[in-house]
């Protein structure tokens, strides 16, 4: 079968992680940050927190779209979090 037909293999919530991308003194992180506890604690997924004032990189690659949001390593989001679209993003 073509690899264009085959689906994704499922990723179990718990083997997931979602990285937030903030900045100090950013209430739009600060708010991502609630949506991201909520929706991780619910589902047991793992889940971190970069700031962009001390990687240099993460500060070029995103200053413009903070707060951002990975899950596994692949931009999500930016700007506000959707809980309903996050949860369905780490189950599907």
């Amino acid at each position: 079968m073509s690899p264009i037909f085959r689906r994704k293999q499922a990723v179990a919530p718990g083997d997931r992680l979602v990285t937030l991308i903030r900045k100090p003194g950013c209430h739009l992180c600060d708010d991502a940050q609630l949506v991201i506890e909520k929706v991780c604690g619910d589902l047991g997924v793992s889940w971190e927190r970069k700031d962009i004032d001390q990687d240099p990189q993460l500060h070029d690659q995103y200053w413009e779209q903070i707060p951002v949001v990975l899950v596994d390593g692949e931009q999500h989001t930016f700007w506000r979090v959707d809980e309903e679209r996050l949860r369905k993003a780490l189950t599907d």
